[in-house]
């Protein structure tokens, strides 16, 4: 039964210290993400306890709480709301508030309700990579991970936008093929593809909020990117073309406004920012987005392409055991969403991401690790009824219920779980070393979720038939390897301890 996301966010609360030591709020698709001012006032195994939570990951000041799809959005929700009322959230900033008046850039608000800390705040500042007090990861790394996280935020919120736009336009592309109902399919077509038409722009917005800048001055300087104008516009002795270096161009774009309009205000009086700021920001980061930028990025995503397409054509099935198989330690870490860029690259390239089906098998393997549970411990009822309850999700490639209620407690099967992904990744790249490729047209499902966003260069009818052998292998191997190898060995009896 669904707990109340009131109740559930009471909880949480306070055991995280009350509304009072929450500095931030976001969420992505499963993940309630908190950042705390003391994260030593933080009781994790209260978390743990709580019923509806799958799992906690602390990272630094900050607890990704693991609370799976839906119920996700509506525990934030209650939780926003709380921590506002407590007055922890700063109203949106920017170059210009509602009233008129400049607020401090430290009062800008981040995506889905992240907010910096307030001018004065002892906290480390926004980006800050030194550790905090009895951590020990070194700086550069902790730095990496967060920049890592950061750019994920940016493109986490388009997710929902790809998914819907992908099936469409897979209906579109059934429609076309079969002939049915052709006065749809003109229209089917204009709004599946006008959203990764304009993807840039959203890039750019999203960026310049996530750092710190205004977000329309980010999405203004993205647009030159996808602008048909920029075809008359010559750079390296050839003329641009609308759309050259896609979102990470676009990404680009928005991080130089970002330090353009930063430098800016810093120098300029309070009388003038309201006209300077923008139109320097604007001037100098479309300038060098036109120059520059579009031609390196452009550069740099035809590069990720023939990399994917030469990797899978001559080590696919190497490759696709490697990224099956490491794909569950970076969704425990939450770093696999640091990979949104480059499907994103692929999609704008290809009209599909090849690596996200392989990726995908890794979900197969721990379905096919907890069936393995289920039969093996079969006196252990609570267990069972955990498997019963986080499967369904499992199936339809939400991997976290299952990781953090089976798999990861218990230790070996999320080690044979990921020789299922390897095995399921090994199928599938198998096949693209023969010549037929597997991709997707959207990000974010995966599991048996994925069917409709299946094609490739063979059709979507031979894509869904390897993708779904890729998901059998995945089961069978994650199912036989979790009962031969997932549990210790019983001590034969009269053998010594």
């Amino acid at each position: 039964m669904r707990n109340d996301p009131a109740s559930t966010a009471t909880a949480l609360l306070t055991l995280v210290g009350g509304p009072a030591n929450v500095t931030a709020v976001a969420h992505c698709m499963t993940r309630l993400r908190l950042a705390l001012a003391d994260p030593a006032a933080a009781d994790e195994a209260g978390l743990r306890a709580l019923p509806g939570v799958l799992g906690v990951v602390s990272d630094g000041t900050t607890r990704q709480i693991v609370l799976g799809p839906g119920i996700v959005d509506e525990v934030t929700a209650e939780v926003e709301a709380r921590v506002a009322d407590a007055g922890q959230l700063q109203p949106p900033g920017g170059w210009l508030a509602e009233t008129g008046a400049r607020l401090p850039e430290a009062a800008a608000r981040l995506p889905e309700g992240e907010i910096r800390p307030a001018e004065g705040d002892a906290r480390p500042a926004e980006g800050d990579a030194r550790p905090a007090e009895g951590d020990a990861r070194p700086a550069e790394g902790k730095a990496l991970k967060t920049t890592l996280r950061r750019i994920a935020n940016v493109f986490v919120p388009l997710i929902p936008a790809l998914i819907g736009c992908g099936i469409l336009s897979g209906l579109n592309g059934l429609l076309l093929n079969t002939g049915w109902l052709p006065g749809l399919a003109p229209a089917l077509s204009a709004i599946a593809s006008a959203f990764l038409a304009l993807i840039a722009v959203f890039v750019g917005f999203n960026t310049a909020r996530e750092f710190g800048g205004t977000p329309v001055l980010g999405g203004a300087v993205a647009a030159v990117v996808v602008y048909p104008g920029v075809a008359r516009v010559t750079a390296f002795g050839t003329h641009l073309a609308p759309g050259q270096g896609g979102v990470l161009g676009a990404l680009a774009a928005a991080l130089l406004a970002t330090r353009v309009e930063k430098w800016v205000r810093g120098r300029v009086p309070g009388a003038l920012d309201v006209l300077l700021t923008p139109t320097v920001t604007v001037l100098v980061s479309g300038l060098v987005t036109l120059y520059g930028l579009m031609y390196a990025a452009g550069a740099v995503a035809t590069a990720i392409g023939t990399a994917a397409n030469w990797l899978l054509a001559t080590a696919g099935a190497v490759a696709g055991l490697v990224l099956g198989g490491l794909f569950l330690p970076l969704v425990l870490l939450g770093l696999h969403q640091a990979l949104i860029p480059i499907h994103t690259t692929l999609i704008e390239q290809q009209g599909y991401t090849v690596l996200l089906p392989l990726l995908a098998m890794a979900g197969a393997g721990q379905v096919g690790a907890a069936l393995a549970v289920y039969v093996r411990l079969r006196h252990d009822t609570s267990l069972r009824t955990t498997i019963r309850s986080a499967l369904p999700a499992g199936l339809l490639g939400v991997g976290e219920p299952l990781i953090y209620g089976v798999s990861l407690p218990l230790g070996r099967p999320f080690l044979t779980a990921c020789a299922g992904g390897a095995a399921g990744g090994a199928f599938i790249g198998f096949f693209a070393m023969l010549g037929t490729k597997v991709g997707a047209t959207a990000i974010g499902p995966s599991g048996w979720a994925l069917f409709p966003l299946l094609t490739g260069n063979r059709g979507a009818g031979t894509a869904a038939a390897i993708y779904g052998g890729g998901l059998l292998t995945g089961y069978l191997v994650g199912f036989l390897a979790t009962y031969a190898f997932g549990f210790p060995r019983r001590p034969r009896v009269g053998a010594p301890a």
